[in-house]
């Protein structure tokens, strides 16, 4: 009999959570305090947030993370999809094990090495370090988390839904757009908000990688918490954590509804089989 979760499952459960979202917490709490000692709570105000807006190196640097996020996760996800489709469907073909291995190399790969062998790269082919090469090393280590993400989807993806197109006369391109991409949506969506969450948030290989006027806003948050942490990063923290969490649950939300359709559709295909037996 199922009694449900006990005293001390919950008791540690919620110790888990204050861990790893108290922290959080405190610091969009403390973007709106009144004074500039954020150790000290002084009121609510909301005017970090307008002076924010004034600090145009701030700005740019969160301009530059943005951008550097949005292309490194778009082709990331990409990338990781035909990974992906390689790995499941391409069966055991020469050099398997090497591609996949390369696949999957970043995932346990430290940070320090990633960043020193795309710089040692960069400057091996006098390639001008700044925007791109943020861009590249992004897309290099976030490719295999969106090939891990969707390779799981397609494990389990039912090929006789292809076939059926394919009898039906698409061809093998068609059939993908029309009929494997739109169920494996959820999955390629998640691992471009995996992917955009990564590139979102690091620091160490965008310090290898990163050249003049290409400052991402991890390394500005970085080298202005070395003098001291000042409200104007409390909110800029706040502003991230929202955007990263709307980002989740639009995500989220999307996912949902298509998995409904998925199955709304899928009842009413068994019910017209049925019908016509």
């Amino acid at each position: 009999m199922n009694r449900g979760p006990s005293w001390f499952n919950i008791t540690s459960m919620a110790i888990g959570f204050a861990f790893l979202y108290l922290p959080i917490v405190l610091l969009v709490i403390y973007s709106f305090n009144a004074g500039r000692n954020v150790a000290v709570w002084e009121g609510w105000s909301t005017k970090w947030y307008f002076e924010l807006f004034k600090d145009e190196q701030l700005l740019s640097a969160a301009w530059v993370t943005l951008r550097v996020a949005l292309i490194s996760a778009t082709v990331a996800t990409v990338l990781g999809t035909m990974a992906a489709l390689a790995l499941v469907r391409g069966g055991m073909f020469r050099g398997r094990t090497l591609f996949s291995g390369m696949v999957y190399a970043p995932l346990v790969m430290p940070d320090v090495i990633t960043g020193l062998s795309m710089l040692l790269l960069f400057v091996a082919i006098d390639f001008s370090r700044g925007f791109w090469t943020i861009t590249i090393a992004h897309i290099t280590f976030c490719t295999c988390y969106a090939a891990v993400v969707v390779q799981s989807r397609l494990i389990s993806f039912d090929r006789s839904l292809e076939e059926a197109a394919l009898d039906l006369g698409a061809t093998p391109v068609k059939a993908f757009f029309a009929v494997t991409l739109p169920i494996i949506a959820p999955a390629v969506a998640a691992g471009w908000m995996l992917a955009f969450t990564l590139s979102l948030d690091d620091l160490v290989i965008a310090s290898f990688t990163t050249g003049p006027g290409a400052t991402t806003l991890p390394i500005k948050i970085y080298s202005a918490v070395r003098l001291g942490v000042s409200p104007e990063i409390n909110a800029v923290c706040t502003i991230l954590i929202s955007i990263v969490t709307i980002g989740v649950i639009a995500a989220s939300i999307s996912m949902k509804r298509q998995e409904v359709r998925r199955l709304r559709d899928e009842r009413m295909a068994a019910a017209a089989n049925a019908a016509a037996v």
